[in-house]
């Protein structure tokens, strides 16, 4: 490296502060503290792992639900770009917030942060800019619901319309589970205010598959192929759950795919939202199905962050400067910019404590 590049590099070094405490906000302290770029790394509230590891200096003191404490924090400490890890802060308009006190911040607006806090905001951009998915209808009546589910017959997919921390959707088999679910939802409200509208949606049968591409409201650059189990249970049975382990490459994803789900699905969708005035800046994660039928790309839904799992198997692989990376997404400044992956294979696997999805126990 050329001394002026060095000398680039050094006036360039970044404080970054994540904000989350799971294994995705680890697996990104891991990769920002390799950055050549990065000067240091905060995290907030951050875990154990996390303040053993040395990834990162963990503030679990710091309210990541106040903005103002969040700001006061960046600008005491010379914070040059804060990664938003969960989707409730987004939900919530943190990065609203500090992208108004002038803070690069990785992370959609709250208006953008709705594709993924409603699942009707979604399917309403697919259907008015033509983005694959599957056939569906909104309901708020438990009647009206369970009228259409009999006339679709099963399996069938109900969800809840808000956030549910990656729990409120149901692959009924029966009829009658379909029904239950919908009850659950909209009678016992279970979900909350989450559950108070249900998506009820046609069953896709073929491969699921994780698709991630940094958007910087105008253009999008795809990540390595990942792909996640869902079911709780060993041998892929049991309760869908936020993801039960990943491995990266996903061999299913190939080139061919990856570039018709840009084409098709993610470009429309950045597009899409800049015409609809909230530009989306941060991770879009597409969950799709490639249907057995037709060999092609179907969007499930979209999350506005890293998925647990994958970001853990990505983040090992990443080879690039992930804090330049994110700092240009933030700045809009994306064109051009490529990605170095490392060619090997990475794999996690999670130890869930008894309970889950339904009963947390916490502290096993």
């Amino acid at each position: 490296m050329s001394s002026s590049n060095l000398q680039n590099l050094l006036d360039k070094r970044l404080v970054v502060l994540v904000i989350g405490g799971g294994g995705r906000e680890h697996a990104l302290c891991y990769a920002l503290q390799r950055s050549p770029s990065c000067d240091g790394v905060f995290c907030a509230p951050g875990n154990a792992g996390i303040s053993n590891s040395g990834n990162a200096i963990c503030i679990p003191e710091l309210d990541i639900s106040d903005s103002s404490a969040v700001i006061s924090f960046c600008h005491k400490w010379g914070v040059g770009l804060v990664v938003v890890g969960p989707e409730a802060p987004l939900v919530s308009g943190l990065a609203n917030d500090l992208v108004k006190a002038g803070i690069p911040t990785f992370g959609p607006s709250a208006e953008a942060a709705a594709l993924e806090g409603s699942k009707n905001f979604m399917k309403s951009l697919c259907d008015k800019y033509k983005i694959p998915t599957a056939k569906y209808r909104t309901f708020t009546d438990p009647s009206s619901a369970k009228q259409y589910i009999q006339d679709q017959g099963a399996p069938i997919v109900i969800k809840a319309d808000g956030l549910a921390a990656g729990k409120g959707v149901t692959v009924a088999m029966t009829l009658e589970e379909a029904y239950e679910a919908v009850d659950s939802m909209l009678l016992k409200s279970v979900f909350g205010s989450a559950g108070c509208r249900v998506i009820v949606e046609e069953f896709l049968e073929g491969e699921e598959v994780s698709f991630f591409a940094l958007v910087d409201g105008e253009n999008a650059i795809p990540l390595e192929s990942a792909q996640d189990h869902k079911r709780v249970g060993d041998g892929d049975t049991g309760p869908n759950t936020g993801g039960m382990g990943a491995y990266s490459p996903a061999p299913v994803l190939t080139k061919e795919l990856q570039a018709v789900v840009m084409q098709t699905i993610i470009l429309p969708t950045v597009k899409g939202m800049e015409a609809e005035g909230c530009k989306f800046v941060g991770v879009l994660y597409a969950g799709l199905m490639i249907e057995k039928k037709t060999g092609l790309p179907k969007l499930i839904e979209y999350n506005v962050r890293f998925g647990d799992p994958e970001c853990q198997v990505l983040m090992v692989r990443m080879e690039s400067d992930l804090a330049q990376v994110l700092l240009a997404a933030s700045r809009g400044e994306l064109s051009g910019v490529s990605l170095k992956w490392s060619p090997g294979s990475a794999m996690v696997v999670v130890m869930a404590s008894k309970g889950v999805p339904w009963v947390l126990r916490k502290g096993d």
